[in-house]
Parts: C-alpha cells; structure tokens; sequence
C-alpha cells in the first residue's frame, strides 16, 4: 500500500471561470460541493467555455451565504443566488447531453456579456431542479453517475509528480513551465510516481473512496494562462504533453489527470493534508 496525501482543493462554480482553492470541501456524488453547478450559454441555448470564449478565465467566483459572487476588474460584482426563486426554463447540452436548465435572468446578463465584452447576449443558467443529466458514458463512469455541467465525471484528480514532469520536459525544450491550473483539477494529489494515476484503480481514505475511471483528454484549454486569458501561440504545453502522455487510443491527443468518480462517502469532508492510499488494477 502506497501513502499519498491530498495536496490541493479546488471548485469551479461556473464551468470555465475562475476556480477556487479551499482548505476542505463535502464530497457528493455530482462532485465537491459547488463544482461546476452553474454554466454560460448563449440565447440559442449553446454552452459556452474557454475553448471559444478564453476571457471566462478572467471572471473570478466566490462563495457567498446565499450562493456565489461573480466578479471581474473593471466590471464590479453581481450575486447569484444557488436556488432562484422563478425563472425561465431552457433546454442546452453538455457534449451532446441534453440538460433542462433555470435562466438567471437580465440582470446577470448583462453583467456577463458586458464583463465578458461579447457581441452575443450570454445568460447564466442552472439545472433545472428534479432535472438529472443522462450519463452518455455509462461503459466508462457507470449507469448510475451523474454531474452538473462537468466535462464528464464528477472529479478530476491530477498528480503533483506528473506536472513536474511535463514541467522538466518543457523547460528542456525551451518552453515555460505552467502551473497546475492550466488543468483545472479538483483534488490533487502528492506521492504517486508521474502519470501512476492512470494505473492505479482508487483514491482511499478512512472516509471517502474515489474510483478512477479513465484518463482525461485534454484540450485547448491547457494553452490558456488562467491569469490573462492569452492563448499559448506555440499550443504549449499540450504539444509537449502529447508526446510526453498521449491519450490511451488517441495519440494524437494528450493525457492529463484521471476522471474519478465515487465509490463512498456521500457527505463525507475530504481536506488537504489528509492522507490517503491506492488501490490497484
């Protein structure tokens, strides 16, 4: 049995904007407590993320008693509340997974599309309530998982070792080193060799378990400085990447950080410096 220790915590309340570091965070099975429950989308109901609106980065979230706070430099704030008392019911997908959701209203609108400078209207949605996402991948995450508006599984475990690694490569070939948040994960970890966590089949702790699913692929997100929304115009480090851990099946893509989903502990508090151990395939 191999130790490791949680390193970091992170929740994206708005998939695509800024993330947010915490000390301890509740585990369900949707993912962390807050994690990616509200989401941009344009008046035809399209989702948007960094992928074709990079400035998401520069919109900073955090958490309020009554839901989350949006702000960005120049802009001021507006709240969101978690559970809107009315509004508009609206149909959009996540990657092909249809997903019935609650506008926000004009409010929140125009702050976003102001704040984000965009020639379309943008609107802030969340999932409508008694609304469940339809599992797509149920071969890889299991029938029975379900998330908000992540990517695919509910958490996204990356491994301190494996950046340093990519970190060491890049430098070796004349490139800038980046930091974790290029792959926004939500639980990192420290103590497993670079890229194990594609090997290893869970996370364990005295109260929680985590099942890792598959490795996730990787996009042009990872060429976006989270800080400044500016585009790596070398596609660094994902060219790097690619070659240094491509995708299973894909090698024409990178690899980085394992989908994870759980396996126990609904409610449970998982916490940086807890310590934790492997499982094996």
């Amino acid at each position: 049995m191999s130790s490791m220790q949680i390193t970091g915590l992170y929740i994206y309340p708005v998939k695509s904007m800024r993330g947010i570091s915490l000390s301890s965070a509740s585990l369900t099975p949707k993912g962390l407590d807050h994690d990616r429950r509200w989401m941009v989308i344009r008046e035809d109901g399209r989702f948007v993320t960094q992928r074709d609106l990079p400035q998401l980065a520069l919109i900073e979230t955090g958490l309020t008693e009554d839901g989350i706070m949006l702000t960005r430099e120049g802009h001021g704030s507006i709240p969101v509340p978690t559970r809107p008392i009315a509004g508009k019911r609206m149909s959009t997908k996540v990657w092909g997974d249809p997903c019935e959701v609650i506008d926000l209203g004009e409010d929140i609108s125009g702050w976003l599309t102001s704040a984000l400078n965009s020639k379309e209207r943008l609107r802030l949605v969340r999932m409508a309530p008694e609304f469940i996402r339809p599992q797509s991948q149920p071969e890889l995450l299991g029938e029975n998982t379900t998330t908000a508006f992540a990517d695919a599984a509910p958490f996204l475990v990356a491994n301190e070792a494996s950046l340093e690694a990519l970190n060491g490569e890049l430098e070796s070939r004349g490139h800038d080193t980046v930091p974790m948040n290029r792959f926004r994960p939500n639980i990192v970890v420290r103590g497993l060799e670079a890229f194990a966590e594609h090997r290893i089949s869970e996370l364990c702790s005295d109260n929680y378990r985590l099942k890792f699913r598959h490795p996730c692929q990787r996009c042009v997100v990872t060429t976006i400085d989270q800080q400044t929304a500016v585009k790596s115009p070398d596609w660094q480090p994902y060219k790097t990447l690619r070659d240094l851990n491509p995708m299973p099946g894909n090698e024409r893509a990178p690899a980085f950080a394992q989908n994870a989903t759980l396996a126990h502990g609904d409610g449970q508090t998982i916490s940086v410096g807890d310590a934790a151990w492997r499982g094996t395939t």
